[in-house]
């Protein structure tokens, strides 16, 4: 099923190097959405900001304008760090923008030498000037060297082109009952280039494969229809999703339910509520024929990472799994995230989990309700959701009512 994807985005092969006071080669990726260098690169000095502090800028705003600015970043170790990370780079580009910034060099949150992508705009436009990620040994090298005197050239080979039209990839099974009621069950397709996107997310959209083929082999129908997606999209700013929401808008008050998985292969210990502690029972219930395997620590947090934020924003019940980070932090978005990260044994545990919480949903002889716009916008406050659509790039469509539920 095709939708709109309002920017195509692709990198070739970027460099950078040190030029003077001596050259030195530098490992970089282009930060998704990044526009491209000039073709001959561009040169500038370095100025490197600590993490990218107001206060370092105010120091260093007589040399920052026309300067690459070098941004540390800590080291990603859990799902705080990095959604934190995605809080605060917003912020540092609106900063670096004001600055007059050439360019903008984020040293990375990985050890050693791992290269990733980290996005740093919501993928309708390009951010305002050039920016990249540099293997962390190198961006901790330059920020030891920058205050003798560094100049830089960054090569940034990207191409960029118009909307274009991407597909998600839909099946379903028919409920015997009430097949106009739909429990959704999703992952995402896509992933960035660097690696395969074994952990994020293959692995879930694999998961999702086999509890379909599981659940037509049984010959057997629940009392709703299954719906199974695999967007795309996802990475770039959500648009499969919102572009399967968009489609179906009048099939939105019949969903009675969307679960998304996105975390790689870490053991499922429960599942996100979007903010909507009312689905408790019924969740918990729907993972009782499991729950030796350990998914019962359902949460009322709500987040803005994944393919369920445009149902949330639609009323619609929506469920993330809540994962084990294992390896999934260090792998996410790198050259490292590849089929031999995948752990299989505990990709079939939370097969078991979610096609327990899959079919039992769709068995279930009561629905929870759909929220209206009132009831969303308290829960956004509630849970400082709105905060993270805002470092999302969501905000705006919700706040201008082009996005999300008008009523």
């Amino acid at each position: 099923e095709t939708f709109p994807m309002p920017l195509r985005w692709e990198e070739g092969h970027s460099q950078a190097q040190v030029i003077a006071p001596e050259a030195i080669p530098l490992r970089v990726a282009a930060m998704p959405f990044s526009p491209a260098t000039p073709k001959k690169g561009l040169e500038a000095p370095l100025v490197s900001l600590g993490e990218g502090s107001p206060e370092e800028f105010r120091r260093r705003a007589d040399t920052a304008r026309g300067a690459i600015l070098l941004v540390d970043s800590k080291v990603l170790v859990t799902w705080e760090d990095l959604f934190g990370d995605y809080m605060r780079l917003p912020p540092i580009m609106e900063r670096a923008r004001a600055a007059g910034a050439a360019a903008l060099l984020l040293v990375g949150g990985r050890e050693r030498g791992l290269l990733y992508r980290h996005v740093l705009t919501g993928g309708e436009t390009l951010a305002p000037f050039p920016a990249a990620i540099v293997a962390r040994e190198d961006g901790l090298r330059l920020a030891r060297l920058a205050d003798g005197g560094v100049r830089l050239r960054l090569n940034l080979a990207v191409t960029t082109g118009p909307e274009f039209q991407a597909r998600n990839v839909l099946a379903e099974i028919r409920g015997r009952e009430r097949p106009e009621e739909i429990v959704l069950a999703g992952a995402h397709l896509d992933s960035w280039e660097l690696g395969t996107g074994a952990l994020d997310n293959g692995a879930n959209c694999a998961m999702l494969l086999d509890i379909a083929r599981q659940m037509a082999s049984l010959g057997a129908r629940p009392r709703r229809t299954v719906r199974f997606a695999l967007f795309t999209g996802e990475e770039q700013g959500l648009f499969g999703s919102l572009g399967y929401v968009r489609a179906h808008r009048a099939e939105m008050e019949r969903h009675t339910m969307v679960a998304i998985f996105d975390s790689g292969t870490g053991r499922i210990t429960g599942f996100s509520l979007g903010g909507r502690e009312e689905l408790r029972p019924k969740v918990d219930a729907a993972l009782a024929p499991v729950a030796g395997l350990g998914a019962t620590e359902q949460t009322a947090d709500a987040s803005a990472g994944t393919d369920h934020v445009d149902f949330l924003l639609e009323g619609v019940p929506n469920l993330v799994a809540n994962q084990v980070p294992a390896n999934y932090m260090e792998n996410y978005h790198a050259v490292s995230d590849t089929f031999d990260k995948a752990d299989l044994r505990e990709l079939k545990i939370n097969a078991a989990i979610a096609a327990s919480l899959i079919w039992n949903l769709a068995e279930s002889p009561e629905r929870s309700p759909r929220q209206d716009r009132a009831a969303i916008e308290a829960l956004l406050k509630r849970t400082g959701l709105d905060d993270q659509l805002k470092a999302f790039g969501v905000w705006e469509g919700w706040d201008k009512r082009t996005r999300g539920r008008a009523d």
